[in-house]
Parts: C-alpha cells; sequence; structure tokens
C-alpha cells in the first residue's frame, strides 16, 4: 500500500502539502493540487483512517446505527448520510439491529428487547473510536438511545430524542397534512374521510392535526366520524372503505400508499371509479403510487433530504464544534404534494399530468 510519504516523494512536495489537498483545504495552488490528484488516481492511494485516528484522536469514522434496515424509510436515508460523509473524507460504519425483523412491532414499548440490542451496538461502535453516532429510527417516536453525558456527538433521524442535548431531524408531517387538506378543499371537496395509521402514532397524529388546520382556516367542518384507524397495510385501506363510502364522502385521505392500494382495491370491486366517482390521496410517495390506475396525488416524503441534514449536522458539530441548543432541537423537512389523476375537481375540472408542490413552511 502506498503511503503518504511516497505520494509527497512523487510529486516533490512535502507530506502536509499532500495531506492539505486530500482534506479540502486551499492554501495550495491549483497546479500542485491537479499534479497531487493525478498521483492519488494513478497509484490508488487510500488514507489510513485508523492510522490517522491514532495521531489524532480522530478516526473520521461516523457510526450509523439503524432499526431495521428493511423498512421503506430506511435504505434512502442511511445511502444520503453515507454519501455526504464520503463528499466529506468521513467513512461510516452502518450497524442493522433489526427490531422490526426479530419482533415485528411488539419492542416498542419493552425497554428490555429495545436495549440488548442497541447498547452493544453503541458499544462496537465506541470500540472502534467512531468520532460520531447517526440513531435512524424505523418511525417517529420519542427515543431514548444516547445517555445525557454520552462522549461523542449523536443525532436522531426519523424521531425525536427524549434529551434536548441530540438534535432530531424528523418529516414535517403536520404541515404535510395541512397540504392535503388545502388541496382537497381547493379542489371542491368539503366531505372528507381519512384511513389514518393507528391513533397512538406520531406520524397519525401530526398529520391529523395539520389536516383540521387547513379545514379550521377554510371554515370547514372538521368531523371526526369521517376518520377510520388503521395499521399502514393494504388490508386497512380495504376494510375501512366500506363506511367511509356509505358516508358520502366526495375524498378520502389514506395516511400512507399501502392502505391507499387497499382503498383502490375495494373501490375497483364495486366498479367505483377513482378520479372520477371519488378522490383518493395517500403519503409516502412509494413507487406503487404511479403504477396503480389512475396514477395516486400523494405526498412525498423526501427521504434523500433527511439524510442529506442530518449529516449536515453531524459534520457542523465535529468539524465545527456546533453544540445543539438545550431547547430540543427538531429539524422538520418538507414534503412535496405529487399532483396526479386521482383527485377530481368537483366544479366540474379534473387534473390532468403530473406535478409537484413543496411543502414549505
Amino acid at each position: 500500500m502506498i503511503t503518504l510519504k511516497e505520494i509527497a516523494h512523487l510529486c516533490n512536495v512535502s507530506i502536509s502539502t499532500v495531506s492539505n489537498i486530500l482534506n479540502g483545504k486551499t492554501n495550495v495552488s491549483e497546479e500542485t493540487r491537479r499534479k497531487v490528484l493525478e498521483v492519488v488516481q494513478q497509484t490508488g492511494y487510500k488514507p489510513n483512517y485508523f492510522a490517522q485516528g491514532i495521531r489524532k484522536q480522530k478516526t473520521r469514522i461516523i457510526g450509523i446505527i439503524v432499526e431495521d434496515l428493511g423498512l421503506f424509510s430506511t435504505t434512502p436515508i442511511v445511502g444520503a448520510i453515507m454519501a455526504v460523509c464520503e463528499d466529506h473524507n468521513y467513512r461510516t460504519i452502518l450497524i442493522n439491529m433489526r427490531l422490526y425483523d426479530r419482533w415485528q412491532d411488539t419492542w416498542y414499548n419493552d425497554e428490555q428487547k429495545f436495549n440488548s440490542v442497541l447498547q452493544p451496538s453503541i458499544k462496537e461502535l465506541l470500540s472502534i473510536k467512531v468520532d460520531g453516532i447517526v440513531y435512524v429510527a424505523g418511525h417517529c417516536r420519542i427515543i431514548k438511545c444516547f445517555p445525557d453525558d454520552f462522549k461523542i456527538p449523536g443525532i436522531v433521524v426519523y424521531g425525536i430524542s427524549n434529551s434536548p442535548k441530540f438534535t432530531s431531524v424528523v418529516i414535517d408531517d403536520k404541515k404535510g397534512g395541512y397540504d392535503i387538506g388545502k388541496y382537497l378543499i381547493s379542489m371542491g371537496h368539503r366531505k372528507i374521510g381519512i384511513i389514518a395509521g393507528a391513533a397512538d402514532n406520531l406520524h397519525t397524529m401530526k398529520r391529523l392535526s395539520g389536516f383540521q388546520k387547513a379545514l379550521f382556516e377554510e371554515q370547514v367542518l372538521f368531523n371526526p366520524d369521517l376518520v377510520r384507524y388503521g395499521d399502514w397495510m393494504r388490508s386497512s385501506g380495504y376494510i375501512e372503505a366500506e363506511s367511509l363510502i356509505k358516508e358520502g364522502v366526495t375524498a378520502i385521505f389514506c395516511m400512507n400508499d399501502l392502505m391507499a392500494v387497499g382503498l383502490y382495491d375495494y373501490l375497483y370491486e364495486k366498479g367505483i371509479m377513482v378520479g372520477k366517482d371519488i378522490s383518493v390521496v395517500g403519503y409516502d410517495n412509494k413507487e406503487i403510487s404511479e403504477c396503480i390506475k389512475p396514477a395516486l396525488t400523494t405526498n412525498k416524503i423526501q427521504l434523500d433530504k433527511i439524510g442529506q441534514e442530518s449529516a449536515k449536522i453531524m459534520l457542523k458539530m465535529l468539524e465545527q464544534d456546533y453544540v445543539p441548543n438545550r431547547s430540543r432541537e427538531i429539524i422538520k423537512i418538507p414534503c412535496k404534494l405529487i399532483i396526479r389523476e386521482s383527485v377530481r375537481n368537483i366544479n366540474g375540472d379534473f387534473t390532468t399530468g403530473a406535478r409537484d408542490m413543496e411543502s414549505t413552511d
């Protein structure tokens, strides 16, 4: 393996000059920078991060702990975190706790189960001397994953830290629900049914709160009898559809795309045409939302932006000595409303084509 010293000798420059160039510092000429980078590429030089860590007490390694890599939200978030870290010459080590794979949804309130996997994961990363740890949750809830006296920077993603010492990065679910409410009202709908997730889930509560706010601003009465609570699965959309149809709703807001597909199943069986006889909106913008007919209007969760923002905050803590404030810093990433063909303008016009609208504060 070629060393930094050998690179410097080949380029006829000092070791510190090569180091500065590789670390992105600008105090060298463009000609020297180009020469060094060409030699680095030709020789296949790779930094020895562990050796650097011994010298600098920094490994330039960031640990990522995920609750379960199999969840649809986790992989894009992790990919974005890794990409930003690599762009700044940091390496990442990923630990997949497989909590859902191990125990489905029975571990949420079981601290013994949770910590039996979490604590060994943290200890493993600390033994490697990682500079910081990013914790990626499977769904939004208040999480106790780092102690207040944690010695290295930590951040909670897709969930909310129970401690104000650690920044949290989440979806702006309230604004997402608000935007869907505003959009449906703008299309003439007033009697809107909702197929929600679990009643005690933070995603459910925030989306419902935002939806209620939109109705209040438009002076549309919110009717709690038009809300049905499911379990986020396709079957929920199917099961809850019948009672809402009997209520005479003109539109149904499904709090995820999978339940919207279940709703489509029911409507197809009954000969009810989506986008004509009734309007449907989903949430997530999963691939299936484009595949079903008519294509589903839905709220896109910007998972890549969640990961990017999380990584940037971690790097800020590591490189700029940034310390989160004590008022529980929660960074909310907006969604994008993707307008397709599943919503009818009941004043007579139909939506055509697809467009998107970013949900901003």
